[in-house]
C-alpha cells in the first residue's frame, strides 16, 4: 500500500544493536532487545518524530549477504522490499568490533542502491571508542555518525541528518479509525502465512521451524474505507517450554499486543485438534475484553470438508472452549487462501459490536421485559466499550448469582447483538456512584 509518510530504514549484521536504535527513535518498546544475536527476524515498523518532522522506521533483522541458510536469507529478502522505498537508510555498525567482511559486502549493497545513507557507529559511550569510529569511513559511506542507542548519545545529530529532506508538518494520520487486529496462537500454526495472506504479500516470514516470528509483525491494509493494522505475534509457548530469554520476551510482547488490539484472531491447528494451550491462549484474549474470532487453519488438509465435517469440528471447539461461545468459529487455509477475505468482513462486525453502545433509556425499556427472582435490579448502565460494559443497580450489593448474569448476558446479546466480544456485568447497590 503506497504510504506518503518518509521511511526510514536500519539496517546492520546481527546483534550490532539494531532493535535497541529502533526502541530509542520510536520512543517505545516495539523491537525486542537481548543479547542474543538474531532476535529480530521480520521487519518491524513504527512511527517517529524530531524537530516536527513525522516519519516512520523500519527496524529489520540481521543481516549477513552471502548466508545461504534459510532464515538468513529470508531476513535479507525481507529487508531489500523496504530498501527499494526507503527515503535514508541508517547502516548500523558495532563501534567496538572490528569492521568485517559482512559489514563491507552490506556498504557495497546498500551505495548500490543510489539512497542516502547515514553510517552509525555504535556503542561509542567514551572518547576513546569515538576516535575508533573513524576507521568506519573505510567503507565508503561519507556520513558517518558515533553513536550510543542505549544512552541516547549522538542519536540526534544523526536524526538531523536522516530527516534534512524532510517537511515539518502534522503525521500523516493519527490511526483513530484504524482496526488493530493481533494475530494470535501456538508456534506453527500459521499465523505468519495468514498474515501474509490477508495483507496480499510477503510480509513475515514463513518457515516449517516451529518459532520463527519473534516480534511483533505488523502491517497496514485497507478494505472498503477501513484500515485493519494486523499484527502477528510470537508463537505463545507454555512457561515451562519457554527457555531461551528471546522466546520468553516473544510470549511477553504477544500477550502485550493483545492487550492493545481491538480484535483477535486465534489461530487453531486443525490437523492437530483443539489442545489445551489453546485454551490457555484463548484465555489471555478473554480476560483482556478482546473481541475475537476461532480460526480454524489448515482445513484443506482435512479429509470430507463438507458442511457436516465443519459442524462436527465447531462443536468440538465449542466444547473446549465453552467460555468463548460468543466467538464466531470459521474454517480458513491461509496457505491456498480459502475462506480468508471473508474475515475482512467479519473482523468489523466483531469491532463494531465491541464499540457499540446502548443508551440507558434503551437499556431500561429492555429490562422491563426481564424477571429476576434473586433480587430487584432498579435499572442498568452502560459505562464503557471494548468490551460493553455494564453496571446493574439492584436492591442490594455483590454480585448476581452465576446463572442469573449468565442469562442476562445472553439476553443482551439476543437484543443488541454484541457478537464475538465478551461482555462485562458490574452489580452494584442502587445509589453507588460508577466508575467510568
Amino acid at each position: 500500500m503506497p504510504n506518503a509518510t518518509p521511511t526510514v530504514v536500519i539496517v546492520g549484521r546481527p546483534n550490532v544493536g539494531k532493535s535497541t536504535l529502533f526502541n530509542r527513535i520510536t520512543g517505545q518498546r516495539r523491537a525486542i532487545t537481548g543479547d542474543e544475536p538474531g532476535i529480530t527476524r521480520d521487519r518491524i515498523h513504527g512511527p517517529a518524530e524530531h524537530h516536527g518532522r513525522h516519519f516512520e522506521v523500519i527496524d529489520t533483522g540481521g543481516i549477513v549477504i552471502h548466508d545461504q541458510e534459510y532464515i538468513p536469507s529470508q531476513i535479507l529478502h525481507q529487508a531489500e522490499m523496504v530498501l527499494k522505498d526507503a527515503s535514508c537508510i541508517i547502516f548500523l555498525v558495532d563501534g567496538r568490533a572490528e569492521i568485517t567482511g559482512s559489514d563491507r559486502d552490506l556498504a557495497q549493497m546498500l551505495l548500490k542502491l543510489g539512497k542516502p545513507v547515514a553510517l552509525a557507529v555504535n556503542k561509542v559511550d567514551t572518547a576513546a571508542h569515538e576516535d575508533l569510529s573513524h576507521e568506519f569511513y573505510s567503507l565508503g559511506i561519507a556520513d558517518v555518525y558515533p553513536v550510543s542507542a542505549e544512552h541516547g548519545i549522538g542519536v540526534d545529530a544523526l536524526l538531523d541528518r536522516v530527516t534534512a529532506g524532510m517537511a515539518e508538518g502534522e503525521a500523516a494520520g493519527d490511526g483513530a479509525k484504524d482496526i488493530k487486529v493481533a494475530i494470535i496462537g501456538r508456534p506453527n500454526v500459521g499465523k505468519s502465512t495468514l498474515l501474509n495472506a490477508l495483507t496480499g504479500h510477503e510480509r513475515a516470514i514463513v518457515s516449517p521451524v516451529a518459532g520463527t516470528t519473534r516480534d511483533a509483525v505488523d502491517e497496514k491494509v485497507t478494505r472498503h474505507g477501513t484500515e485493519y493494522v494486523f499484527v502477528d505475534t510470537a508463537g505463545i509457548r507454555r512457561k515451562s517450554k519457554t527457555v531461551l530469554m528471546a522466546e520468553k520476551l516473544s510470549v511477553v510482547m504477544a500477550r502485550r499486543n493483545i492487550r492493545m488490539a481491538h480484535v483477535v484472531l486465534l489461530v487453531l491447528d486443525a490437523t492437530e485438534g483443539v489442545v489445551g494451550l489453546d485454551a490457555t491462549i484463548a484465555g489471555y484474549a478473554h480476560e483482556g475484553g478482546r473481541a475475537l474470532i476461532l480460526c480454524v487453519n489448515k482445513w484443506d488438509e482435512i479429509e470430507g470438508q463438507g458442511g457436516q465435517k465443519k459442524r462436527e469440528y465447531e462443536q468440538k471447539v465449542r466444547d473446549q472452549f465453552k467460555f468463548l461461545d460468543y466467538a464466531p468459529v470459521v474454517f480458513i487455509s491461509a496457505k491456498t487462501g480459502a475462506g480468508v477475505q471473508p474475515l475482512f468482513r467479519l473482523i468489523r462486525e466483531v469491532f463494531e459490536s465491541a464499540s457499540r453502545r446502548i443508551s440507558t433509556g434503551e437499556l431500561n425499556r429492555f429490562l422491563e421485559q426481564l424477571r429476576f427472582e434473586e433480587r430487584k435490579i432498579f435499572y442498568i448502565t452502560q459505562h464503557s466499550i471494548r468490551p460493553p460494559a455494564f453496571a446493574v443497580f439492584t436492591d442490594r450489593g455483590g454480585p448476581l448469582h452465576f446463572s442469573h448474569q449468565r442469562y442476562l448476558i445472553n439476553q443482551l446479546r439476543r437484543r443488541f447483538g454484541f457478537r464475538g466480544t465478551p461482555i462485562a456485568l458490574e452489580t452494584r447497590a442502587k445509589g453507588a456512584a460508577v466508575k467510568r
